[in-house]
């Protein structure tokens, strides 16, 4: 009979710093939105992952405690979720080290971002950034997480991650580790630039103006928006009429997953609208939910005792869900100890 596990959903984002509208309507605020749901909620800072590319020290721990406030503005409950940062859990790098021997060099090879990352200088990468895939897969499993909400560029690591689970199993005649489902929903699963609607937003563009920073003011916001670049037509009423418009769809899709509704029912209400009409909507909006958050990192980060002490706990409680994993998964491999 098949293995019955908890539902628990994990996720994380690293934390080289620039958080974004992206990570916050890609990831962070379906976070909080699974917090409520039937699952165990556990979500960390990937710090681990944010060295496989060398990182300054001081910059790290800044943007550790940044990403944490980042997590407790925007509604992650550290008392309902389990929040932390993955280097103070060393569960996740003793299963990494299994998962090393079980994942395949093609498999690894496949990863479309360690292509993207590594660049034309694949040589010169850090054996890290080309096996992280197998330690995100660990991240995920030493919890037995069923589910994981991520953005489209990450699905091909979770698959990764079901991959080297099977084999697992497989391999050693078990049924461990659970086959997890990626969750990939909503609007604005992917945030594109505001400058250029065919490139994802990011921090390191090297115009600010293309990006909506998580500590940008509500001025900022505001012109930020207002400035983002749009083309002459009106607003369709159907979203088979955002087709060839990567620009109208970002704006669109933005202020769906901002306002927690689908884009038929946006382009329901705004449909025949000009951009000059519908840009002051998007930027009132965007102020109302996003420059609280702003404000609550800002206070956060004033008190960086607190946040490490948050995380300090969650640790804590991470670690008592992953040690009894890891300790079953050394007696199914054959390591001898207690």
């Amino acid at each position: 009979m098949a293995t019955t596990f908890t539902p628990r959903v994990f996720s994380g984002i690293q934390p080289s710093g620039g958080l974004t509208l992206g990570n916050y309507l890609g990831a962070i605020k379906r976070f909080v939105d699974m917090q409520a749901d039937e699952f165990e909620t556990i979500y960390c800072m990937v710090d681990l992952h944010a060295i496989t590319v060398w990182q300054d020290p001081a910059d790290l721990r800044r943007n550790t405690r940044e990403l944490c406030a980042g997590f407790i503005a925007s509604g992650i409950d550290p008392e309902q979720s389990v929040l932390f940062n993955q280097s103070q859990v060393p569960e996740h790098t003793q299963l990494g080290w299994i998962f090393n021997t079980v994942a395949r060099m093609g498999w690894l090879n496949r990863m479309t971002q360690f292509k993207d990352k590594a660049g034309k200088n694949r040589e010169n990468s850090s054996v890290g950034l080309f096996a992280y895939p197998a330690l995100m897969a660990a991240d995920i499993l030493i919890y037995h997480a069923t589910h994981v909400p991520v953005g489209e560029d990450q699905k091909q690591h979770v698959e990764l991650t079901r991959d080297i689970a099977a084999k697992f199993n497989h391999d050693y005649g078990v049924d461990f580790f659970p086959v997890t489902e990626p969750v990939i929903e909503g609007a604005a699963t992917r945030v594109m630039s505001l400058r250029d609607g065919s490139k994802k937003m990011s921090k390191s563009d090297a115009s600010d103006m293309s990006r909506i920073n998580m500590t940008d003011d509500a001025d900022a916001i505001a012109q930020k928006i207002r400035k983002a670049r749009t083309d002459p037509d009106a607003l369709p009423s159907e979203v088979e009429g955002l087709k060839d418009r990567p620009e109208a769809r970002n704006l669109v899709n933005i202020f769906a997953a901002m306002d927690d509704r689908s884009v038929e029912a946006v382009l329901a209400d705004v449909g025949g609208k000009q951009f000059s009409e519908f840009k002051p909507m998007l930027a009132d909006l965007a102020v109302a939910k996003l420059s609280p958050i702003s404000t609550e990192m800002a206070r956060l980060m004033e008190h960086p005792d607190e946040i490490d002490k948050i995380l300090d706990r969650g640790a804590t409680r991470a670690r008592e869900i992953a040690s009894p994993i890891l300790k079953k998964t050394y007696e199914i491999v054959g390591m001898v100890g207690s």
